[in-house]
């Protein structure tokens, strides 16, 4: 049966990346380092949450985009604020709306797993419209602020 595997390509990072990646998360590790005769890394597969991804030191002129992003749903505030602040560490850049660039340039979205029953379970229009208006205004998504406009306050 056919899988999809997300390849990420870096200019000469892969293997930090990958041992960073998998330094945040449970059920992750770097599976194995595919190396030049020069003894770097030229391919990285790794596993984060159970995924897996491969990784390749590719050389400059593919950077990443925020047109693919990686979304890591949490469910308390203390994991989101660990999350987030582990994936800005060392030069990364906070967005907007819960998204942030790693030092490496990759996007991650980081939200509460509870995102998606804020923004539509309610079936109130009213509802809906007041969670996404509070979080246009976050960079970092706050959850009890989030519940809180879910519940009219």
């Amino acid at each position: 049966m056919p899988t999809i595997t997300p390849f990420l390509w870096y200019d000469d990072q892969a293997e930090p990346a990958a041992r960073y990646y998998t330094s945040l998360f449970e059920d992750s590790r770097v599976d194995s380092v595919a190396r030049m005769p020069d003894g770097s890394a030229l391919v990285v597969e790794f596993t984060l949450l159970g995924q897996p991804y491969r990784a390749m030191n590719g050389g400059p002129g593919h950077p990443h985009t925020d047109a693919v992003s990686f979304q890591v749903d949490v469910d308390t505030q203390d994991e989101l604020d660990r999350v987030w602040d582990a994936l800005l560490a060392d030069g990364g850049e906070p967005v907007a709306c819960g998204w942030l660039r790693d030092r490496w340039g990759l996007s991650w979205q980081v939200t509460p797993s509870m995102m998606g029953e804020l923004m539509t379970g309610s079936g109130e229009p009213e509802a809906n419209a007041r969670v996404f208006a509070a979080m246009q205004q976050m960079v970092k998504l706050d959850i009890p602020a989030l519940r809180a406009a879910a519940a009219g306050h």
